[in-house]
């Protein structure tokens, strides 16, 4: 499908990582994307292997402790430092190659679902279902977890002819896409020039060797990471070798209306926000005298019930009304547009904020718990006849920083995000509002609503927290 080339807009990169000797050559190589997928695929693959045949105690067992443990903990990192290179490397759309030939005449995703509304239900229904049934305990239910991420992946990529279950449906890429609008590196092109006069668009139609973009994004026009896997084929099909891996300016593409102003896109940016609450409140004290109160008053012991209750308010309710509720107060202080339009202006600004709640409640996790890989593989290794790193496993292996360092380390990066945030939110502000001080009062509700988030996280990081996936704690 051909696109248009309007909205060429972009100086040459100051910096491009595909330029980087060695590095910038093996991205752009035709299998350079197999490269970083291959390893995924084969660790993915004795995750689920440890997880139906393996010890039935989580904290000994491949698929949990490398899943709730050590994933989540890189995949902030990188989405802090690079962007999004856990879908540039996903094994789960490995036989992308093949499912596409078998839709080479595939439909068209449905119109209508061409939105993130189906990847917010799913986002939610995934933390639900961690929560409700327990998947961090549960080797056996995370394999099987893995093996329905392959199989969707490959179903909807050979039912149409394009990549819906990445843009439309995974759940873990709603995660990494908001993730990444904060992330370091952009795609571009290199020459607004030789975009304009391309014939081909090969970067998002494809060549004969290589798939052109699988979410249909045309180079020149992407100003924003929010359906970027980085996967790279852009860069691999364009034969003008124009396209570029580029630096950019920290937290400009929620500054400069890169967002569509959609609901659904501003309520994916809230929900990201306050489930980084909810899933962090999962765990915690107070979460369980909230259930027997609830037992009581509704005069159930259904513990599903119970929680689909509680997280249907954390990871819906509450960000519906926080985010449609500042955006009525704001356009009553400073008048203007629709409801709609100004909850898409500003919902970008939670997003720091956000992002850096669940990298401080990632990172208590992986930082009291990333040593806990030795003794797991150890155990697997002994299991299959091989002895690794040593003799018996030491189970008290876990944390790399003190406790101390942990708290630091979760207020350190609520702090940080909170700033993050102020400094968007003044940023749109300022940018919508010729007048500084009907700016001023355009952001007051969404500075409260910033403050009662960060001051909720902080509160939820000085309470003690469940140690999952681990021996001692």
């Amino acid at each position: 499908m051909t696109r248009t080339s309007a909205s060429l807009h972009r100086p040459a990169p100051a910096f491009d990582l595909l330029r980087v000797p060695g590095l910038g050559r093996l991205l752009r190589w035709r299998w350079g994307r197999l490269v970083f997928q291959a390893p995924l695929a084969v660790i993915a693959a004795v995750m689920i292997y440890d997880g139906l045949t393996g010890p039935k105690l989580a904290p000994q067992n491949l698929a949990t402790v490398a899943t709730w443990v050590h994933y989540r903990g890189l995949v902030v990192l990188a989405l802090l430092l690079a962007g999004n290179l856990f879908c540039m490397s996903c094994p789960f759309t490995l036989p992308r190659t093949l499912a596409q030939r078998l839709a080479r005449h595939g439909r068209r995703w449905p119109r209508a679902l061409r939105n993130k509304w189906l990847a917010i239900t799913l986002f939610v229904g995934l933390l639900f279902l961690y929560e409700a049934f327990d998947l961090w305990a549960s080797p056996w239910l995370t394999a099987w977890l893995i093996v329905a991420y392959f199989v969707a992946a490959f179903v909807f990529e050979a039912l149409f002819a394009e990549s819906p279950f990445c843009k439309y449906l995974c759940p873990i890429g709603a995660f990494n896409f908001v993730g990444s609008t904060i992330s370091p590196l952009q795609i571009t092109s290199r020459d607004a020039d030789v975009c304009r006069s391309c014939v081909g668009k090969e970067c998002v139609n494809g060549s004969a060797q290589v798939l052109g973009c699988g979410t249909e994004l045309f180079v020149p026009q992407i100003r924003s990471n929010l359906d970027c896997v980085l996967c790279l084929d852009c860069a691999r099909a364009c034969p003008h070798d124009n396209v570029a891996l580029a630096a950019r300016k920290p937290l400009s593409e929620l500054t400069n209306a890169a967002w569509p102003r959609r609901w659904d896109v501003a309520l994916l940016a809230l929900v990201f926000t306050f489930a980084a609450l909810g899933n962090a409140f999962g765990m915690v004290p107070p979460v369980y005298e909230l259930e027997a109160a609830l037992a009581g008053w509704l005069g159930t012991d259904n513990e599903v019930l119970i929680l689909a209750l509680i997280f249907g308010v954390l990871y819906v309710l509450a960000p519906v009304l926080a985010g449609v509720g500042a955006a009525w107060l704001s356009r009553g202080l400073a008048g203007g547009e629709r409801i709609r339009v100004v909850l898409g202006r500003y919902a970008p600004a939670v997003v720091p904020l956000g992002f850096a709640i669940w990298f401080a409640h990632y990172w208590f996790h992986f930082a009291s718990g990333a040593l806990t890989i030795i003794p797991v593989l150890q155990s697997f290794m002994i299991d299959h006849g091989v002895a690794l790193l040593g003799s018996a496993p030491n189970w008290r292996l876990g944390a790399i920083l003190p406790a101390n360092g942990l708290f630091l380390l979760e207020l350190g990066s609520v702090l940080i995000g909170f700033l993050a945030s102020l400094a968007v939110l003044r940023q749109i502000a300022d940018n919508a509002h010729n007048d500084s001080r009907m700016a001023r009062r355009a952001m007051t509700p969404w500075l409260v609503l910033l403050v009662l988030v960060a001051v909720l996280a902080v509160t939820l990081f000085t309470l003690p927290m469940e140690m999952r996936g681990m021996m001692t704690g």
